[in-house]
């Protein structure tokens, strides 16, 4: 596709040498990082409206692979990295202005966050599990005490980071497709939305299924309004912007992206969703499974799409 796109003169490739640098990690660790950022949003959210005990698969249950998760995101983000050896130099300053460095702090705050949120509630797997150790027994005794007060940083850093999973890509002010405030609330919408599905697999009665599938519906509704909004603003912009939004209105990222991400990973789940409502039995695992899908190849196909697009010269 590189090929075809320098001889059609739509690609520099003077400009583009390493067109294609991103390949598997940084979609999968944007992925990820919003699917952890999604779940950890709504087990705190409960915890500070006081349904912990109403919904435990939001809150007790579902974080459990958080701490998963995000080690398999920052693994494929290491392998990413050119200079492995220097990661540690993203800790030693903070700028404010830097995507990065918002990420990386945030990232080193809610990892050890969510494995705590875990361990408090490692119990609800292994419901005889006792701490071996003295010190772990009073860490957990304080965490508890101070259960709320973690709900509260955990609920802003998990929007921080579902948020900054979007923001990471409209930084690069080179590539029109990324170069939108869309993508910030789209990715943060898209993590919401995996993150609710995913918590529909670990519910433990049928009205937090349905709870969790009309906030679903709910968020994908939001997903297809900013990607509709996203499109008009690249169609009523520049020209290299009109050219980025075309990849996806006749070009070669149409059918992909409207098959998988729009139709598959919307709008079917959606119907499945609306009819599990309506007393329909349909499989849970099946709308989960395809939201899921849906919200990964948003992310691969961004990427990937985004690298395609130039401005003019």
């Amino acid at each position: 596709m590189r090929e075809e796109l320098i001889t059609s003169g739509r690609l520099n490739p003077h400009i583009d040498p390493h067109l294609e640098i991103w390949h598997w990690q940084i979609p999968l660790y944007l992925f990820l990082g919003g699917l952890a950022a999604g779940i950890l949003f709504f087990a705190a959210l409960y915890t500070i409206l006081g349904k912990e005990d109403k919904y435990p698969g939001a809150v007790r249950r579902a974080p459990i692979i958080v701490p998963f998760l995000l080690i398999i995101g920052l693994t494929a983000l290491f392998i990413d990295l050119r200079h492995k050896l220097f990661f540690w130099q993203l800790y030693t300053t903070i700028r404010l202005q830097s995507p990065m460095s918002w990420g990386a702090w945030t990232l080193l705050a809610i990892t050890p966050l969510s494995f705590a949120w875990a361990a408090l509630h490692i119990r609800e797997f292994f419901p005889n599990w006792d701490w071996k150790f003295t010190i772990l027994k009073e860490i957990e005794k304080f965490l508890l005490q101070y259960k709320l007060t973690m709900a509260w940083v955990i609920i802003i850093l998990s929007v921080i980071l579902g948020i900054y999973t979007g923001i990471l890509f409209s930084a690069f002010n080179a590539r029109p497709l990324w170069n939108t405030s869309i993508l910030g609330p789209l990715f943060l919408t898209s993590g919401l939305s995996a993150g609710a599905a995913a918590i529909i697999l670990f519910a433990t009665t049928k009205k937090e299924r349905v709870l969790f599938a009309k906030i679903d519906l709910m968020l994908i509704g939001i997903e297809l309004f900013l990607i509709i909004h996203m499109f008009m603003g690249f169609l009523a912009s520049t020209e290299v912007q009109i050219e980025a939004a075309n990849l996806f209105l006749g070009g070669s990222y149409t059918a992909p992206f409207w098959i998988f991400v729009v139709g598959m990973g919307m709008v079917v789940p959606a119907i499945l969703e609306i009819l599990e409502l309506r007393h329909i039995k349909v499989p849970v695992v099946i709308p989960v499974v395809l939201v899921l899908f849906g919200s990964v190849m948003l992310r691969f196909i961004i990427a990937y799409a985004g690298q395609f697009s130039r401005w003019l010269y």
